[in-house]
């Protein structure tokens, strides 16, 4: 292969390394931030902010007394002002359902249990797409592994003499491939 040649290859690499690696720069920080989240997903929930209060309830009530217009003033001590539905899970409880929030009222302590659920900003959009949960995504998401093997192979190619694959850059690429072998390694053992 002529000289010229191998510039022509090594041009192509660069470019389709850097132009590949720009389009997806913003997908990857998504898929990191969500991949990130997703780790930890026993330590928080990564999708929802839940925040329960504790609100009184001045009357002790009964099932028996309870209609929609009580269950219009226990909104209101919540801030709503409407309600979807409320059911009985037991006898001496009434829990009330709102668009992303329930209050839980418990007649004989007199007390309620506020329950609001909101989205967790941008974590939760990028969980949607990690987890492939919109229609088709499912074969961007493939293409997208693709192009991140492209963008990887293309990267490891561009530096060439002791800073390129064939120097140190083979050691790093062995090092690198370590941490998964030994964790599979050791969930053998474990």
């Amino acid at each position: 292969m002529s000289n010229f040649s191998l510039k022509k290859i090594r041009r192509l690499n660069i470019v389709t390394h850097r132009d590949l690696g720009y389009f997806f720069s913003s997908l990857i920080v998504v898929y990191c931030l969500s991949g990130i989240a997703l780790n930890h997903i026993n330590d928080w929930n990564p999708d929802f902010v839940i925040t329960k209060d504790s609100v009184s309830v001045e009357k002790t009530n009964t099932r028996e007394e309870i209609s929609d217009e009580t269950i219009l003033k226990f909104s209101g001590l919540v801030g709503h002002e409407s309600f979807k539905v409320y059911d009985f899970p037991t006898h001496d409880q009434v829990k009330i359902y709102y668009d992303n929030a329930s209050l839980h009222v418990y007649f004989r302590d007199g007390v309620a249990i506020y329950e609001n659920v909101s989205r967790r900003p941008i974590f939760y959009q990028s969980n949607i797409l990690h987890r492939n949960n919109i229609k088709g995504w499912r074969w961007f998401s493939d293409v997208f592994a693709l192009i991140l093997i492209v963008i990887n192979v293309t990267g490891v190619f561009i530096l060439k003499g002791k800073h390129g694959v064939l120097g140190r850059g083979k050691w790093l690429i062995a090092a690198g491939a370590l941490p998964p072998i030994v964790a599979l390694v050791l969930s053998e053992f474990i």
